[in-house]
C-alpha cells in the first residue's frame, strides 16, 4: 500500500512534528516484509525508560488502525515519580501519533478509490 512507503511515513511524522509535538524520540525505518518493498513503520527509544516500541498499521492492503507494539524487556523498570510523569507525556504524544496516522491512512485510502 503506497501509504506504507518509508517516504509517505517520514512526510507524516515531519507533519506531525510541525503541530509541535516532541518527536524526537522517532524514527521512520524499513519494514521487514516477505515482499521486495518500500514498506516503513515507525520506531522510537523511550527517554523515561530503556523501552523500544514501533508503530505500525495493521495487517491488510486497506487497513487504516495504527497500533503500538512495545519490545519485550529482560528486566522490570522501576520508575520513580518524574520519570512516570515523562513516561506519560511520550505515551500521550504516541497516542496522538496514532490518531494523526490513521486519520492520514484513511484519508489517502479514500482518495485512491475515488
Amino acid at each position: 500500500m503506497p501509504f506504507r512507503t518509508l517516504s509517505t511515513l517520514q512526510t507524516w511524522v515531519d507533519d506531525f512534528t510541525a503541530l509541535g509535538y516532541d518527536t524526537g524520540i522517532l524514527r521512520v525505518i524499513p519494514q521487514e516484509t516477505d515482499e521486495d518493498d518500500d514498506t516503513g513503520l515507525i520506531a522510537a527509544k523511550l527517554r523515561s525508560v530503556s523501552t523500544t516500541f514501533f508503530v505500525a498499521p495493521e495487517a491488510g492492503p486497506d487497513g487504516t488502525r495504527w497500533s503500538v507494539t512495545f519490545e519485550p524487556r529482560e528486566d522490570a523498570a522501576p520508575l520513580p515519580g518524574g520519570r512516570v510523569m515523562a513516561l506519560s507525556a511520550e505515551l500521550a504524544m504516541l497516542s496522538a501519533l496514532c490518531a494523526f496516522l490513521q486519520s492520514r491512512s484513511e484519508a489517502f485510502v479514500a482518495a485512491a478509490a475515488s
